[in-house]
């Protein structure tokens, strides 16, 4: 067996259990996913100039990631009208997807069902007519309270400073309807889990058969109402975690670093890219996606571990060793 397949071989069944884990250190961990979550759905030009919103933008910030060594991309569309608002539509999502695969053949396309700020429970379903292979699903109500700047002119659509104080109520019945959405059109759910309640809802699907394995698992850590990003919570989070899944952390702002270093660390996958930090280090702004990319690449080398290409990153999920064609 090659060195390649021995690695993905090696896929954790449990990403705490001592003597798997130090085998797995032994014989070398697997190829990490890098995933660049590029955008977001909220902030834009106004806070940080390399964050893109149109779908060129998007497109060709989403290249220089891949380049980097990113295998998925995490993309919110933006409305065509108004690039300061989620998407609505299916035609604003196939914009964006399409011109990521013109630049990226084989990257993995993960649109979000999270929207934005104003998005209905049927705007954030648009994004599974475009044919992404993967797409995010939040397991949980979202609660937040933050406070946008304003947006000036000239860039386009200036707006006044929002604030924002909202819980989006997904329910057992929303996160099934979802799923049964995603499982309809063969795209394999993100499944996104902000502290351990999460564990329950991730039962139920794969108890109504709405999931297949290897389960797709992240961990947001640091978002409001979301665990603290410690070690010790991330542990915790993983203990419930059904065997097999493939477990992806993601940490929001200054924890990006020190999350992304751990999952390394422990055989996991990362997230990183402008929609979850702005910053590089205090006092200077990311110039790109590519740089957190590239950093948690160097991370992964620095700890023996491969970056996982595409291809490889397809074989881990179990999805289609096939792009999505547009």
């Amino acid at each position: 067996m090659s060195s390649s397949a021995r690695h993905l071989s090696a896929i954790p069944r449990s990403y705490i259990d001592t003597y798997e884990y130090m085998d797995r250190i032994r014989q070398g961990l697997p190829p990490a996913i890098v995933c660049v979550a590029c955008n977001g759905g909220v902030q834009g030009k106004e806070t940080c100039d390399a964050l893109p919103e149109t779908p060129d933008e998007i497109a060709d910030s989403v290249l220089g990631a891949y380049e980097a060594g990113a295998s998925i991309v995490h993309v919110h569309a933006r409305k065509s009208s108004n690039v300061t608002e989620a998407a609505t539509t299916a035609e604003e999502w196939w914009a964006v997807n399409s011109k990521i695969r013109e630049r990226c053949p084989d990257i993995i396309i993960n649109n979000t069902t999270g929207g934005g700020l104003t998005s209905t429970m049927q705007d954030r379903l648009a994004c599974l007519e475009a044919k992404p292979e993967l797409a995010s699903l939040n397991l949980t109500p979202d609660m937040s309270r933050f406070s946008l700047k304003e947006r000036k002119a000239p860039l386009p659509h200036p707006r006044g400073p929002v604030h924002f104080d909202e819980c989006i109520p997904f329910t057992y019945k929303l996160v099934e309807e979802f799923a049964r959405a995603m499982q309809a059109r063969g795209i394999k759910p993100e499944l996104e889990t902000y502290h351990t309640g999460g564990a329950w809802v991730i039962r139920d699907l794969i108890e109504q058969q709405l999931l297949s394995e290897p389960y797709y698992i992240q961990t947001v850590m640091g978002y409001q109402t979301a665990s603290f990003p410690t070690p010790e919570n991330v542990i915790g989070l993983l203990r419930e975690l059904p065997p097999g899944a493939v477990w992806l952390c993601s940490g929001i702002g200054p924890f990006q670093l020190p999350m992304t270093t751990l999952a390394l660390l422990m055989g996991g996958n990362v997230r990183v890219g402008l929609e979850d930090n702005l910053y590089y280090a205090r006092g200077r702004k990311f110039s790109s996606n590519a740089e957190p990319v590239k950093r948690a690449v160097r991370i992964a080398h620095e700890l023996n571990r491969d970056v996982a290409t595409p291809a490889q990153a397809r074989q881990i999920l179990g999805i289609s060793p096939t792009p999505s064609r547009y």
